[in-house]
C-alpha cells in the first residue's frame, strides 16, 4: 500500500482549535475523510493514518469512528492522559478498538523537559504491553528530552513527527542534527518526512530548501525508518497536496523504486501494523 502516514480530521471549533491563528485562515473549517478521499485517489494513495490534533479522548473516539466508516483511514494515533493514575484502565478500554495504533501528546506545547519527566516516561512505557506506538511531536529545543525518552523506553516504537520541526526558514541545521543523530542510533525510532513546508517560508519556499534536512534524515535513519506524511490539512497554509507530495517524490527519484515504495507506504504499514 501507498500510505500518507500523517494527517488530521476535525470539525472546526474556534475555542478548541485556537492554535489555528489568523495567518492560518485557510484551515479554519471542517476537514473530514470525504474531503481527503478524492485527494488521495488523485495521487494514487491507498490510505492514511489519522493523528490527533486536540488533547481529548473524545477526539480519539471521533477518529476511530472515521476509521470505522471510511476505508481510506487505515489507523488512528489518538490521545490519552499519559500521566493519569488510571492510564492502564484507559489503555485497556482503547485496546478494544483495533483502529488505534498508537498515541500522541502535543509535547511541543509543553516545557522543554516534558518528555523526560518520570511520570511521562512511565506512562509511555505502559504502551508496550498493548503493542502501541508513540508519535513524538516536538520542536528542536525539546530534542534532548526526546533522546532521554527513547533511551529510557526501548520497548516502545517511536516515530518523530515532522523531523522535529527543524529551522528550515533560517536554514539552521547543526544543533538539530546533532541531537537527531543520537536519537537515530536507537533502532526503535523512526521519522516522518512530513510538515516541512510549514517550517519554511510559507509564501516563498523552494523544494531545495528542504533537501539538506532530507539528506540528513536518510543518512541518520536510513530508508527503512522513514515515513511519508502530508500533514494535511495543516500543510495547506503553505502548499497544496500535490506540492507537498512532489517535494518528497522528487527527492526520492535518485533512490529508486524500492526505496520509494518503503518511504511512501511499506514503512508505515510495518510501523503501525496497518492492513
Amino acid at each position: 500500500m501507498t500510505i500518507d502516514a500523517h494527517q488530521h480530521f476535525w470539525h472546526y471549533d474556534p475555542v478548541r482549535d485556537s492554535w489555528i491563528t489568523d495567518d492560518m485562515t485557510a484551515i479554519r473549517r471542517d476537514f473530514l475523510p470525504a474531503d481527503l478521499e478524492p485527494v488521495l485517489a488523485e495521487h494514487g494513495i491507498d490510505g492514511c493514518v489519522a493523528v490527533q490534533a486536540s488533547q481529548s479522548e473524545e477526539e480519539t473516539l471521533f477518529l476511530v469512528n472515521m476509521a470505522q466508516n471510511y476505508d481510506i483511514v487505515k489507523g488512528v494515533v489518538g490521545w490519552v492522559d499519559l500521566q493519569s493514575p488510571t492510564l492502564n484502565d484507559r489503555l485497556e478500554a482503547f485496546a478494544t478498538y483495533k483502529e488505534i495504533k498508537g498515541f500522541r501528546h502535543v509535547a511541543q506545547a509543553e516545557p522543554d523537559d516534558f518528555l523526560a519527566t518520570p511520570a511521562v516516561i512511565q506512562g509511555i512505557r505502559q504502551l508496550a504491553a498493548f503493542d502501541l506506538t508513540y508519535d513524538i511531536l516536538i520542536y528542536p529545543t525539546q530534542l534532548k528530552a526526546a533522546l532521554q525518552l527513547v533511551r529510557a523506553v526501548p520497548e516502545v516504537n517511536f516515530v518523530i513527527d515532522h523531523l522535529a520541526k527543524p529551522y528550515v526558514k533560517k536554514q539552521e541545521i547543526t544543533r538539530w542534527s546533532n541531537f537527531m543523530t543520537e536519537i537515530a542510533k536507537n533502532s526503535n525510532v523512526s521519522c516522518k518526512l512530513s510538515g516541512l513546508v510549514t517550517e519554511g517560508d510559507w509564501q516563498n519556499w523552494s523544494k531545495k530548501d528542504f533537501f539538506p534536512y532530507l539528506d540528513f534524515a536518510f543518512e541518520a535513519f536510513g530508508p527503512d525508518r522513514l515515513l511519508y506524511g502530508s500533514d494535511w490539512p495543516v500543510c495547506l497554509v503553505a502548499a497544496n497536496y500535490t506540492q507537498v507530495k512532489n517535494v518528497i517524490e522528487d527527492y526520492l527519484l535518485p533512490w529508486g523504486a524500492d526505496v520509494r515504495a518503503k518511504v511512501m507506504g511499506e514503512n508505515a504499514v510495518k510501523f503501525y501494523g496497518l492492513s
